[in-house]
């Protein structure tokens, strides 16, 4: 008997030794981000929390004082900061022709050194190029942003863009969409150069049935109500929101139809027509069926002002190369040859779309910040401009918080990318931008960054304007 209660109370010491290991073990993390203000995008509440990373994922969040059984193999303190999730630019391009793979390639540096961790490729002509990177961002290989891409876009025959796929039947838009299947894109971008209106609807219904996510410029032979009846998920820039808001929709269209007039004839003509109450019904619809716009606010701003702002002596134009900058002669020439009532109605336009931008959001429809940066965009620099965009955004009346949903928040629902991109929450990505200031009170503090995490990975901030440095042109 008295053996039996020897054996029972080892095993019992054993028990509670192995239980109390198990207590006192602490987990080792991959990285700790230190008692930093953590901004909750949908509340916009800040709180000092700890922020736990393992396989390049977010696995814990817990409150600064809350540091028992935690190691780490990296800490980084980051009291006083303010810790939000990566910028997504929700609109470029990477374009331009072999010439500037290259120069195209040196674009994911200037996004990750402006706290950019992921893009939306509006369409180009170098997706076997963009694909490599893709995938070599994606395997740590090559630091930039992760990609989400439409690969080329699809337009019609003899479209303006190198590169797009062109449809003029619907065998035709189904052998498009089967070959954007096979790279596999992100989503399909569908643009207005040369497809007609019928080509145009149908592309987008296509992709629905596909399941495929699609976006673009609406040919100004269809209505915005076709457009959304179609299926759109998306609406690149203002103009063709701005038509759906016209009491003359249909008959500018029909006007159009019949090449009457063209694109830019009929700019004064749905800007005088805008109607409050037809805004409003379009507004409700974009909102009911989901459909995100793309306002693209900076480059309308640099554009129109391409004849009073000098750009010469701009901090961005050092790291562009040469390629890249003759690439803007086509715009800058077209505004400097412009008459002088052209150039007064461009600027009177981008201040109404400032306008509408604002009454989409205050209606409740989803917007996206994209900066259309990248070739032949005359001035608009990949990286800095998203920033700019987000101003723009504040300086038409949209609170900060609002505006920077419009871009990782909106970005990564518009996409559904959502279960792993858009908040700072357990197991999504790790890619995260810690800034120096309260962006909630000052949006212009989105470039003051201190560091910028990818898929777990911290780069310090003076690791990446090194970086950037390297490509400056002037040194060379």
């Amino acid at each position: 008997m008295k053996d039996y209660l020897i054996i029972r109370i080892s095993l019992l010491l054993v028990f509670i030794n192995i239980v109390s290991c198990k207590v006192d073990k602490k987990t080792t993390y991959d990285l700790l981000l230190k008692n930093g203000n953590v901004i909750d995008l949908e509340t916009g509440t800040i709180s000092v929390q700890n922020i736990l990373i393992a396989n390049g994922r977010i696995t814990k969040i817990v409150a600064a004082e809350d540091t028992q059984n935690i190691n780490a193999k990296t800490i980084r303190d980051v009291s006083n900061k303010y810790i939000l999730p990566g910028f997504w630019d929700n609109h470029v391009h990477f374009r331009g022709g072999d010439s500037l793979i290259k120069a195209n390639k040196d674009f994911l540096t200037l996004f990750m050194a402006n706290g950019i961790t992921t893009v939306r490729d509006a369409g180009g002509d170098l997706t076997s190029s963009v694909m490599r990177w893709k995938d070599s961002i994606a395997s740590d290989e090559l630091l930039g942003p992760t990609i989400f891409t439409s690969g080329p876009k699809i337009d019609g025959p003899n479209g303006t863009w190198a590169g797009s796929l062109e449809v003029s039947n619907t065998n035709e838009i189904n052998q498009a969409l089967d070959s954007l299947q096979k790279i596999p894109v992100d989503f399909v971008k569908i643009y207005d150069s040369r497809i007609s209106g019928e080509n145009y609807l149908n592309t987008i219904i296509a992709a629905e049935k596909r399941n495929l996510i699609s976006s673009g410029h609406m040919p100004f032979t269809v209505t915005l109500d076709e457009t959304i009846s179609a299926g759109v998920d998306a609406v690149e820039h203002l103009y063709y929101v701005m038509k759906g808001c016209s009491s003359n929709e249909r008959e500018i269209t029909d006007r159009l139809v019949k090449k009457e007039i063209g694109f830019w004839d009929a700019m004064p003509l749905l800007q005088e027509s805008y109607s409050d109450s037809t805004a409003q019904s379009t507004f409700a619809r974009l909102k009911t069926e989901g459909v995100y716009v793309v306002p693209t606010l900076h480059i309308g701003e640099t554009l129109s002002y391409l004849d009073e702002v000098n750009h010469k002596n701009d901090t961005y134009l050092r790291y562009m190369d040469k390629g890249i900058i003759k690439t803007y002669d086509g715009r800058i020439q077209r505004a400097l040859n412009a008459s002088e009532q052209q150039t007064k109605d461009r600027k009177a336009l981008q201040l109404f779309f400032g306008e509408l931008a604002k009454s989409l959001h205050d209606s409740g429809v989803n917007l996206l910040a994209g900066s259309d940066s990248g070739a032949y965009n005359s001035y608009t620099y990949p990286g800095i401009s998203l920033h700019k965009e987000l101003e723009q955004l504040v300086s038409i009346g949209i609170a900060p918080l609002e505006a920077l949903k419009t871009s990782a928040y909106n970005g990564a629902k518009f996409l559904k990318k959502d279960n792993d991109y858009g908040e700072l929450a357990i197991n999504k990505i790790a890619d995260i931008v810690v800034l120096n200031g309260n962006p909630l009170e000052d949006i212009s503090q989105t470039q003051n960054i201190q560091m910028v995490v990818k898929q777990g990975k911290v780069w310090e901030q003076n690791e990446l304007n090194k970086r950037l440095e390297s490509l400056r042109k002037d040194k060379n």
